[in-house]
């Protein structure tokens, strides 16, 4: 059989189709390797074995606290273990989940109730907790308590459950914002603005809010907030693409000089200060649920669902790709060149209104100052992810695998305890990498592109 046609039969697969990916595992197993430690168990198995020491070894007429560290895995635990021993029939069951101060109200509370204190179950960073040394000291009526925790196993922090939230948490907004980036650039432009746009429509969504009550707002105005900080944003985004399309000013100086005054106008409509006084519904957006499911992984299936689609099949998709391959040939066969520079800078002003709204609910504040930095993550999640600065190539979801790669980057370098100036450098080693492998791939190689002169 010819080697052409084993090549029909048995189609050869690129690397480069999947390099991203790779490199995401290899970081994640990187950095898991790095993190790898004895630590408490979590999970099932260390539920089924705490719940099996407040049955067994626990006196029924003694009281039993089950404790947890609010926001870590030990909640979860000690929240599965609770409902495990109550489901069980056993009445004589303490939940205990906040932190060191409260356990030592609860224990107060016992001792002032004379009450009996049959042992103690904790996991995780609870198991640090000073006041559980204390308590032979403070509660000499407690001394013959059992404290009990998971067995010891060998673990990374890196793919504890909270810190792959913590790594989602991170994400949401520069991968958000990243969509319209995208876009951007595979036209051969280029957004500088989106960081203070952030901010800006964070201010302006709690501003809306504030003005119809602060913390006392209807769960409405949440909404209508929201909306008047997106749709500002976009519209400053469509402004911005007229500059750069009808005067031919370069983009790097029309999104600069937006940038600027984004800022400053976020500034001025706060006076500099942050705002705080919101209801509830507020952090809904970033913090809540539907049917089990964060909204944030929901928004990141929604958007970069939607967004595949529209690259991939739809003739405008295939026209943004035509002006960042060669505009004046694009127009020359009939492509509507100057809206499609509209619709990119439309998009990534929206998609940076949602990201600031996001950041505001996740925080649950509103400041001229957050954001900083931003537009420098998003470039390196899209760059990192594919797409070429030269414009006419990319992909939504490269710049997807190009966001977590930042993510994970930092994040890893956090837990082994890398300095703040190292990551720095680290990241801007990493960008220039990912600009220098483009540089190949359009050159033909790696050989190729130092051969040139």
């Amino acid at each position: 059989m010819s080697k052409e046609r084993l090549s029909r039969r048995f189609p050869t697969i690129s690397l480069g189709d999947y390099g991203m990916l790779i490199a995401l595992l290899a970081l994640c197993l990187l950095f898991s390797l790095l993190t790898l430690k004895r630590q408490a168990g979590t999970g099932p198995a260390a539920e089924t074995e705490m719940v099996g020491v407040v049955l067994n070894r626990i006196s029924g007429s003694e009281l039993a606290l089950i404790v947890g560290a609010s926001n870590t895995d030990s909640e979860i635990l000690a929240r599965n273990v609770y409902q495990q021993v109550i489901a069980s029939g056993r009445d004589t069951a303490r939940l205990i989940v906040g932190t060191p101060r409260d356990l030592r109200l609860a224990l107060d509370e016992m001792a002032a109730n004379d009450q009996r204190l049959g042992g103690i179950v904790m996991s995780g960073d609870a198991i640090k907790w000073r006041v559980i040394e204390q308590i032979p000291m403070n509660f000499p009526q407690f001394s013959n308590y059992l404290l009990a925790v998971p067995s010891e196993r060998l673990w990374p922090d890196f793919l504890k459950a909270s810190n792959l939230l913590a790594i989602v948490e991170r994400i949401v907004v520069i991968a958000i914002i990243a969509i319209g980036m995208t876009m951007v650039i595979i036209t051969a432009g280029i957004d500088l603005s989106v960081g203070s746009l952030i901010a800006l429509s964070a201010v302006l969504s709690a501003t809306v809010v504030k003005a119809f009550g602060g913390a006392d707002a209807p769960g409405w105005s949440v909404g209508l907030g929201f909306l008047v900080g997106t749709l500002s944003c976009g519209l400053i985004g469509l402004f911005a693409g007229s500059l750069v399309h009808r005067f031919k000013v370069a983009a790097f100086i029309v999104t600069l000089g937006i940038m600027m005054m984004a800022r400053g106008l976020a500034f001025m409509t706060t006076g500099g200060f942050s705002i705080d006084q919101v209801p509830n519904s507020f952090v809904w957006l970033a913090q809540g649920s539907i049917i089990g499911i964060p909204n944030t992984i929901l928004l990141l299936v929604l958007i970069y669902g939607s967004a595949h689609i529209f690259m991939t099949h739809t003739r405008f998709g295939r026209y943004i790709y035509a002006v960042g391959g060669n505009a004046e040939a694009a127009r020359l066969t009939g492509v509507p060149v100057g809206a499609m520079i509209l619709l990119v800078y439309t998009v990534s002003g929206l998609s940076a209104g949602l990201g600031g709204c996001l950041q505001a609910s996740l925080v649950r504040a509103a400041a001229p100052n957050m954001a900083n930095m931003y537009e420098l993550y998003v470039i390196a999640a899209v760059v990192v992810g594919g797409t070429s600065l030269s414009g006419g190539s990319g992909r939504v979801f490269g710049t997807l695998i190009g966001a977590f790669i930042i993510a994970v980057i930092q994040n890893g370098m956090n837990l082994i305890g890398i300095q703040s100036y190292t990551q720095m450098f680290t990241l801007g080693g990493v960008i220039v990498l990912a600009v220098l492998l483009d540089k190949a791939r359009q050159s033909g190689g790696i050989r190729q592109l130092f051969s040139r002169n």
